[in-house]
């Protein structure tokens, strides 16, 4: 038994301690002690990581069962843990990128006073608990106990300042829309125990060939609906710009590695169920392109500096599901380890420029931030060539494979990924030649204050940026070095139904080509424009309603909130207040009237009482004696 078995539950039990300790002592604890506690957690989570990847890397796998969850006659869910190849590699990045921005949130949230600074870093050590729960599970279940944790962190994390409503509101939008996919999720769960009899990956995976291809198609449909939820794609995203209404280090721990994530996790830990379904692969791969086309041309006429990144984030996701649907399953997780590095990269970099700015976040009402933000500028710039797929950035390798994937499953998906590239660089350099370059267009007071952000600030945005910059070379592509892509064949044991994509080097490098010069055009056009003259109007015509983002948000309130809570106001009128409000209270009224008419027999006078009793005689008599008896009586007393 490898000793890694006793010692993996000390993953995620370190970030559980530190939420419970500074949760718990919120009120005593000081800003030091609780930042001490809050980043010591992550960091001891990420050590133990890497000792665990290592192992893993050698060549040792588990699963190791804690206790029975759910004990039954007909099946059996044990709490238990499966580290492998995939969940080692999440088990990085989740620790390593959530550590850097624990360390950030400890300069960026230093104005909040000490029970808030606990409150914001506790909920950051359950959101980092939740995701590794999610990832280490060994069952569909423990990853739906973790699938629900990042759900619930999300609320409470977006809604951190719930003095504002707007905030609230948007948290709640998070947490419905989310809940939504999670019914999918939960349905397919309960379909694999009526087919399988089990949820446990490993007999899972080894009995679905016995599924009919009906059953295959709708677990795994009904999966996808779950991660379409989670991951923002069409049509449950508009939770995750709104997402914004967090402080910025909660925006690139949702973004960057841990919730938007999970859906990409559970597809590419499905894969063999995925590989029984045709259908269910087209899904995904449609789905995932036109979220990131859709979410790309909205991008292009956003102005809050947070709002581009966010939907940004939502197009690269797209890139992600594209690479799990043509079957390219190690390109997708390749992604979203670079997307890690350097949407966090750019989104702690945003927290740096807003943190500068006083919190204003327009970017037509910025500019010429180059020199006032030295380390701030070439961080932030080298995470826009990196998600721009510029070579050899890390973006550009992950980019390409997926591309590259998709052009040997349908020439269409790769042209339609190289416009949705192309988007990518322009508005990724529209944002970042409107931030730093021109002249300063913020007030006299914001130009005075303005100044590069504390140490604490600075540090995590130079790790990030030289992850950005080396961090592709895991998966140098074979057609530049034979057997290179390391990353490939790490994976391999765990996505066993990975499509082989092969074609001539030519066409390999015929691809190449054409990406990195349109994203080069997209990025001169863009610098080129924007530095010498900055969109500060307002959008007309098509690009207004880019800037409304198609009116999606406005659609989804006329065709689904409006008429609901138009339902809701007649059943809480008509059917509760007037039916069983009305029923319960009507019962209530009667019996009070009756018994209020009732006491008025009871006057205490005894000749009423003696007259009562006569009459109730008589009454009782004529009841009784029905057959004629007293007519008969009286007829003879009358004669």
């Amino acid at each position: 038994m490898n000793n890694v078995l006793h010692f993996a539950w000390l993953v995620p039990f370190f970030p559980l301690l530190g939420f419970l300790v500074n949760g718990l002592g919120r009120n005593k604890l000081s800003k030091s002690a609780v930042g001490v506690v809050g980043c010591g957690a992550v960091l001891l989570s990420f050590l133990v990581s890497v000792w665990i990847f290592l192992q893993v890397k050698g060549g040792n796998t588990y699963v190791a069962e804690y206790f029975p969850f759910i004990n039954s006659a007909d099946f059996k869910i044990p709490f238990a843990f499966q580290i492998d190849q995939l969940s080692s590699l999440f088990l990085l990045i989740i620790t390593g990128i959530g550590f850097l921005i624990h360390l950030y949130s400890t300069a960026y949230m230093h104005e909040e006073n000490s029970a808030h600074f606990a409150r914001f870093f506790a909920y950051l050590n359950l959101f980092v608990f939740s995701m590794l729960l999610l990832v280490m599970g060994a069952n569909y279940v423990v990853m739906f106990i973790g699938w629900e944790g990042v759900g619930l962190c999300s609320y409470l994390l977006i809604g951190y300042w719930f003095g504002n409503d707007a905030y609230n509101y948007a948290a709640k939008k998070a947490f419905v829309m989310n809940r939504i996919g999670d019914l999918g999720f939960l349905l397919a769960i309960f379909w694999m125990l009526a087919k399988l009899g089990t949820v446990s990956y490993g007999a899972v995976f080894s009995q679905a060939a016995e599924l009919t291809t009906a059953d295959a198609t709708i677990i795994a449909i009904l999966l996808f609906v779950g991660a379409m939820g989670k991951s923002a794609q069409i049509p449950l995203y508009t939770w995750l710009p709104d997402a914004m209404a967090g402080p910025t280090p909660v925006s690139a721990l949702i973004h960057a590695a841990t919730m938007v994530t999970a859906g990409i996790y559970m597809i590419a830990r499905s894969n063999v169920l995925y590989s029984l379904s045709e259908v269910a692969q087209h899904l995904v791969a449609i789905v995932g392109l036109a979220t990131a086309l859709f979410a790309a041309t909205i991008a292009i006429k956003q102005n809050d500096i947070k709002k581009v990144l966010a939907y940004s984030t939502v197009s690269q996701l797209g890139y992600m599901f594209l690479g799990l649907g043509v079957g390219a399953y190690t390109g997708a997780v390749f992604h979203v380890m670079t997307h890690a590095f350097f949407k966090a990269l750019l989104f702690l970099g945003a927290g740096s420029v807003i943190h500068a700015m006083h919190h204003e976040q327009d970017i037509r009402k910025m500019g010429g931030l180059k020199k006032k933000l030295p380390i701030t500028h070439l961080t932030f710039l080298l995470g826009c060539i990196a998600i721009a797929g510029m070579p050899p950035f890390s973006g550009f390798f992950s980019k390409d494979e997926i591309l590259a994937a998709a052009y040997a499953h349908n020439p269409i998906y790769w042209g339609l990924g190289v416009a949705g590239a192309a988007m990518t660089a322009f508005y990724m350099f529209r944002l970042y030649a409107t931030t730093f370059f021109g002249e300063f267009r913020g007030t006299h007071e914001q130009e005075h204050h303005v100044h590069e952000s504390p140490s604490a600030m600075t540090i995590p945005l130079m790790v990030l940026a030289l992850l950005s910059v080396v961090g592709g070379f895991i998966g140098i592509p074979e057609v530049f070095a034979k057997d290179a892509h390391a990353l490939h064949h790490f994976l391999s044991p765990v996505l066993v139904t990975e499509q082989a994509h092969t074609m001539e080097h030519s066409t390999e490098y015929m691809l190449m080509g054409i990406s990195v010069a349109i994203a080069a055009i997209a990025i001169l056009y863009a610098i080129n424009k924007f530095s010498k003259k900055p969109e500060l109007g307002e959008p007309a015509g098509l690009g207004n309603v880019l800037a409304n983002k198609w009116y999606v948000d406005e659609l989804y309130d006329a065709v689904v909130v409006k008429p609901l809570h138009g339902l809701s106001v007649v059943l809480k009128n008509v059917v509760e207040r007037s039916g069983i409000d009305g029923l319960v209270n009507g019962t209530g009224k009667l019996v009070h009237y009756g018994s209020r008419q009732l006491r008025l027999l009871q006057s205490g006078q005894v000749g009423a009482y003696l007259l009562a009793m006569i009459l109730s005689i008589v009454v009782f008599m004529l009841v009784w004696f029905n057959d004629g008896t007293i007519m008969n009586l009286l007829n003879k007393i009358v004669k």
